[in-house]
């Protein structure tokens, strides 16, 4: 089965307000010593990955 969760990339805005994570690195990077998790309002940025300041893959988790 598929897994559909929605990802936002470094850059792209919030859809609506919520708690993220790293999901992945754009470059392919390792995540494992990212588990930061951030708070963004609808309309904010999607920042760099806050372990290793690269684009990064975002997914909400609450």
């Amino acid at each position: 089965m598929a897994n559909n969760k929605k990802t936002y990339k470094t850059g792209e805005k919030a859809e609506e307000n919520g708690t993220y994570k790293v999901d992945s690195l754009v470059s392919g990077g390792s995540t494992e010593n990212d588990n930061t998790e951030i708070k963004l309002e609808e309309g904010e940025q999607f920042p760099p990955s806050p372990s290793s300041n690269e684009a990064a893959h975002w997914v909400k988790v609450s």
